[in-house]
């Protein structure tokens, strides 16, 4: 009930208004705000566009904010009979960025859209400005196995909840420390996760088929993410260990690769005045590329 009224309010302190369109059979809803060079920001799997909000409050003084629910997550579509594996998503970034007219953006994303991100750098470079992963990206191998590697290992989910256990045991995973969440957010999030157990199940098991996907590509195209590249990686993070990030920068040699050692899988939403601290000056030390829309 209480819901809808905070994420707007809180969407407005940052400079952002929802939006929808749709493109691929899917309607899309997406945040947006902001004036300037776009920066496109991309959550992880079955996660949201106002886990960015917060974050993005830094940034819309500055660009052309753009968060997405990525096609199959959030308040966005799902179909059965889609695919939502990388390569697809991937594509429907692509369309995405059409639909809105976006030529060239500054793309941000955790986790699952960390490695859409690099992704769609890889096969189209001439659209990113600069790539960034806050928080550590999916598919990097890691010389220790992490606390979510282990239970993968034991044949479990676990970032799939199908009661109100399974789900505070993921918010655990996922948060080296809670942040504050309203409980009328936190419950509508419990809620749909044990609604969506089955579909996300599904979703899960396809991405479980590219566990390691960006390691391998990044090994195959050594040299072809050449735009200006950052990384915060949690040094507390249960889902990939921070051992992981010594292994990227050796696939990312120009990486500009920083450990938050205070935090976990989620930056953005455990320090976010921190986190887009970072990331502001990245951005201010990257050179302006073409207009981005």
């Amino acid at each position: 009930m209480f819901r809808e009224p905070l994420l707007t309010l809180n969407r407005s302190l940052s400079g952002l208004e929802e939006k929808t369109g749709r493109f691929d059979a899917h309607t899309v809803h997406y945040l947006e705000g902001g004036q300037g060079e776009t920066v496109l920001l991309l959550h992880g799997i079955f996660a949201e566009k106002d886990h960015w909000v917060d974050f993005a409050r830094r940034l819309t003084g500055h660009y052309h904010v753009i968060a997405p629910d990525l096609p199959g997550y959030g308040e966005s579509s799902r179909h059965a009979g889609q695919r939502y594996d990388y390569a697809t998503q991937t594509e429907r970034l692509r369309q995405f960025m059409d639909s809105l007219g976006i030529a060239r953006a500054h793309i941000a994303g955790n986790s699952m859209g960390g490695t859409i991100a690099a992704l769609f750098a890889i096969r189209y470079p001439e659209r990113v400005a600069s790539l960034a992963f806050i928080g550590a990206p999916h598919g990097i191998r890691s010389e220790t196995a992490s606390e979510m590697d282990r239970l993968i290992e034991a044949g479990q989910a676990p970032l799939v909840a199908r009661n109100a256990g399974e789900f505070d045991a993921m918010m655990k995973l996922v948060f080296a420390d809670r942040p504050f969440l309203p409980y009328p957010i936190l419950q509508a999030a419990e809620r749909d996760a044990i609604a969506n157990a089955g579909s996300n199940r599904r979703m899960w098991d396809e991405q479980l088929k590219d566990r390691y996907l960006l390691h391998y590509l990044l090994q195959e195209h050594v040299g072809r993410v050449a735009v200006p590249s950052l990384a915060l990686w949690g040094g507390r993070d249960k889902v990939f260990d921070v051992s992981g990030a010594q292994t990227l920068k050796g696939l990312l040699p120009h990486v500009d690769l920083r450990i938050l050692p205070r935090m976990g899988h989620l930056p953005m939403m455990e320090d976010p005045k921190e986190t887009a601290r970072f990331y502001a000056d990245f951005l201010h030390r990257t050179p302006p590329g073409k207009p981005g829309r």
